[in-house]
């Protein structure tokens, strides 16, 4: 075949993708009917995971699974926006790792709101204008993140999926390297790249700032003074910033876990994950036999934090992600068991254990 007759085929094939994506944007559009008359939520995390599953499993042409996933992300994305007006808060700026997780679990056609903190996500959604909202709950090389986890405790919304995001910042700048006196980042940024900081730029003065983006942002606007910043590729792009070194951080495995927040939480999957808060009784002893709860019926504990109750002097709340849905009957147990040592038992949501 010459090439004009292989643009041809193209062009055909093109032709009836298009015609297929009109003919699923009908039934998605008949799905999002039945949805609002049945009162069912808009987004389904458990069904997205089905259908990805589903779809890399039926794959045997020349796409890898990577691209097959981005390509129905986008899909998918059309199809929330078709069903209702999606709309998706997050801890902004625009360009923030959290915007770009969000883009990476809802895709580039639904609506988002940049929001300056974390509980301005939480109140645009609990005051529905929002449907959802995207957090960030813990880093692999810096731990959890004590503002997301002391919000559950008042909130009544619930945890409806997650999110795993590698982080590679860079160095952005639009001064030469020789030049740079101060560096701008986030806090958990600086410390994602410590070392690397104490290896290049051990007498340059560190200026923490709310984000990335914003860090970014006076990098541009106090170059003459030596300004940099620490952040993500995404914006270094939307302020002109030159990349001086990209993959800093200290970890190549450095990954930051998001929660989706919304509602209502996710029905199960077979292979899902539950978050949890509780705080025990003042007694000797209380805190092991609340965590013999998950032993005694083989509930596997990947994660514990405690953070100050803040309402007593010394009194801790303690946050646990188990392995299971909370509607699995032996999880429904040791939750029982759990809640005769403990003053406080709050099921935060269960949602597919997964970083799609």
């Amino acid at each position: 075949m010459n090439l004009d007759d292989i643009r041809s085929d193209i062009d055909r094939i093109d032709r009836q993708l298009l015609q297929l994506l009109s003919d699923r944007a009908d039934l998605v559009h008949e799905v999002g009917v039945v949805k609002k008359r049945d009162g069912l939520q808009i987004y389904a995390p458990e069904r997205e995971q089905a259908l990805l599953r589903k779809l890399v499993a039926m794959n045997t042409g020349r796409l890898p699974e990577k691209s097959i996933l981005a390509i129905y992300r986008e899909i998918m994305s059309a199809a929330l926006a078709l069903e209702d007006d999606l709309k998706i808060a997050y801890l902004g700026p625009e360009g923030t790792w959290t915007h770009q997780a969000a883009i990476k679990k809802f895709g580039h056609s639904v609506a988002y709101s940049a929001q300056p903190n974390f509980s301005e996500v939480f109140d645009q959604v609990s005051r529905r204008k929002a449907d959802y909202g995207v957090v960030p709950i813990e880093n692999s090389t810096e731990g959890a993140v004590s503002h997301t986890l002391d919000l559950f405790v008042d909130s009544q919304l619930q945890i409806c999926a997650q999110i795993l995001m590698r982080i590679e910042n860079g160095l952005m700048a639009s001064i030469p390297r020789e030049q740079i006196r101060t560096l701008y980042s986030h806090p958990q940024v600086f410390g994602q790249c410590r070392n690397w900081i104490l290896r290049h730029f051990p007498e340059a003065d560190l200026v923490e700032v709310s984000s990335t983006t914003r860090a970014a942002e006076i990098a541009r606007e106090k170059a003459s003074e030596g300004a940099a910043a620490l952040g993500g590729p995404l914006a270094a792009e939307l302020n002109g910033l030159t990349l001086l070194e990209e993959c800093i951080q200290d970890r190549a495995t450095n990954t930051t876990r998001f929660l989706v927040i919304g509602e209502k939480t996710c029905p199960p999957t077979g292979n899902d994950r539950t978050s949890l808060l509780f705080a025990i009784h003042d007694r000797p002893g209380s805190l092991v036999r609340a965590l013999q709860a998950f032993e005694h019926f083989d509930i596997n504990m990947s994660k514990i934090e405690s953070r100050p109750s803040k309402r007593k002097d010394w009194e801790y709340i303690f946050y646990v992600d188990l392995a299971g849905h909370c509607e699995d009957p032996q999880l429904r147990e040791s939750l029982e068991a759990l809640e005769k040592h403990c003053s406080l038992v709050k099921i935060l949501g269960s949602y597919p254990d997964t970083g799609e």
